[in-house]
């Protein structure tokens, strides 16, 4: 595969796989996560660092804390499932790069 590639062409590939990790990370990170539990009356939204950024909890539900409680982690833990899928799909999709192409034939 690095037959005909110099040192200078290996480090230039290896900065543009940086760059495009970089440019993915970035773009991964600043998507938002919603998950929903209870038909929609829990509502947690996590960044793609996985940081809660944002819970909404239906009125319905300030009386009921056990039932509160309930949904609040089943949406907790559905909203951390899908940010790890996003780093596993980011980590997949970098792990899929095209072979290096030095233009020689």
């Amino acid at each position: 595969m690095f037959d005909n590639m110099n040192l200078k062409d290996l480090g230039k590939v290896l900065e543009e796989i940086q760059e495009k990790a970089k440019k993915i990370q970035q773009e991964s990170e600043n998507k938002i996560f919603t998950a929903k539990s209870g038909g929609g009356l829990v509502k947690v939204s996590a960044n793609g660092r996985g940081e809660i950024v944002d819970i909404e909890i239906d009125d319905s539900l300030m009386e009921d804390r056990e039932s509160l409680q309930i949904l609040l982690i089943s949406a907790v833990n559905d909203v951390i499932k899908m940010v790890e899928e996003e780093k596993r799909r980011v980590a997949m999709s970098l792990m899929s790069t095209p072979p290096f192409e030095t233009g020689e034939r």
